[in-house]
């Protein structure tokens, strides 16, 4: 569903969109489909809250005033500096892999718009440009569109042609298309696990933006920004699934060590949860309630002590992909920190020439004999990606 997004908004910012809507929307592309995404992130946050139903949480533990976002922060700061070797290593690598694709995700339209205007146009055309913002992101928007086009047709089909990371324990029998049956049955005897793929994502997206400082073509731009399509279905796909069989064996250990625990829910791995419903008389409602037990520092038994301290699945999912996230937006400080140094050494910007009439081409650098700042930031974040690899295939060896 991603991709699919991914998919229509390129293709929208590919559309001269002023020649269609006039100023309806703004005078520019830009205004434009900054527009069209605020409208479209309301839409979307409507419809999910108004389709979606909530379940009454009730702590078992009083409320003592010492939760909020102090206890949040520092319970998720613990986590992250005692995190369980496995989970350890899964956020490093996503930790590396994403200082390399930082300038990919924010950098590539305009790196494909800017490198057909310097190499492929000449500066009389150029100067003639009133809207050299909403040119080059259109020019770079068709190379997204066949990126997103490529990450779209992986995450659908890569799924049948990649082991799960947890084959013993699973129950999923694949039922690909008809027309493809065939095909991707020949394929499982020689398929790759997960994180093979994710290692080989990893290497295939640095190999790719290796060669972008080489980049002298919309074409050949366009066709390393394409290439990304497959890793990246990849990197979105694999380190949430590693993540989701680590807290799995993380809570049924925790079952197995926990007295008092039936055999089923140590099996299972589910956590016991009570769910009840509560009638509401004023309004006339059934509200569905659900009781979580935490550990109690006042429990008469270090039996219930033992038992009341295993955090569900739920929330063992929570804190962790929430360790997760943290790695995947510290490499975003990282990234621009570095893409700071690289501007301001490469392309430091012109002073405003008050006399010219062409202001508005002036923030691109067009001088084919200097490096392209955008492409040295992509062989950086390639350089990341095989630090990335290198921690991925770590991982096989991690307890």
């Amino acid at each position: 569903m991603c991709a699919i997004g991914q998919l229509i908004s390129y293709v929208i910012g590919s559309i001269d969109m002023v020649s269609i809507f006039g100023s309806l929307l703004g005078d520019t592309q830009f205004k434009q489909m900054t527009v069209i995404a605020a409208l479209s992130l309301i839409i979307a946050v409507a419809v999910t809250s108004y389709s979606v139903k909530e379940r009454v949480l009730i702590s078992a533990r009083d409320s003592d005033g010492k939760g909020g976002a102090i206890q949040a922060i520092s319970q998720l700061f613990k986590t992250t500096m005692e995190l369980p070797p496995r989970i350890q290593a899964i956020c490093w690598a996503q930790f590396w892999a994403w200082i390399g694709w930082f300038p990919f995700l924010f950098y590539s339209t305009t790196w494909v718009g800017e490198t057909y205007f310097r190499y492929e146009v000449s500066k009389d055309q150029v100067t003639k440009t009133t809207d050299m913002l909403g040119e080059v992101g259109r020019v770079g928007s068709l190379s997204l569109t066949v990126f997103s086009s490529i990450t779209f047709l992986s995450s659908v089909f890569l799924p049948f042609c990649i082991q799960s990371p947890d084959t013993k324990r699973t129950r999923f029998t694949p039922r690909p298309p008809p027309g493809v049956a065939a095909i991707l049955k020949r394929i499982t005897a020689v398929r790759p696990d997960l994180q093979t793929a994710w290692l080989i994502s990893q290497i295939m997206f640095a190999a790719t933006m290796i060669f972008a400082p080489l980049a002298h073509s919309r074409a050949f731009a366009t066709f390393l920004v394409a290439m990304c399509g497959i890793p990246w279905a990849i990197s979105g796909w694999a380190p949430f699934a590693f993540m989701g069989v680590e807290i799995n064996k993380l809570t049924m250990n925790s079952y197995a060590g926990a007295p008092g625990m039936s055999a089923q829910a140590t099996r299972s791995g589910v956590t016991m949860i009570t769910s009840a419903s509560l009638r509401n008389p004023a309004a006339d409602t059934e509200l569905e309630v659900l009781r979580l037990n935490h550990r109690d520092s006042d429990s008469d038994t270090d039996e219930e002590d033992q038992a009341s301290n295993i955090p569900s699945t739920g929330e063992l999912a929570g804190i962790y992909l929430g360790v997760l996230n943290v790695y995947t937006t510290l490499p975003q400080f990282v990234g621009t920190f570095i893409s700071w140094i690289v501007f301001s050494l490469l392309e430091p910007g012109a002073q405003p020439n008050k006399d010219s009439d062409a202001s508005d081409t002036q923030w691109m650098n067009l001088d084919k004999d200097k490096p392209n700042a955008i492409s040295i930031c992509l062989f950086i974040g390639a350089i990341s990606a095989l630090i990335a690899a290198e921690a991925t295939r770590r991982l096989r060896y991690v307890p």
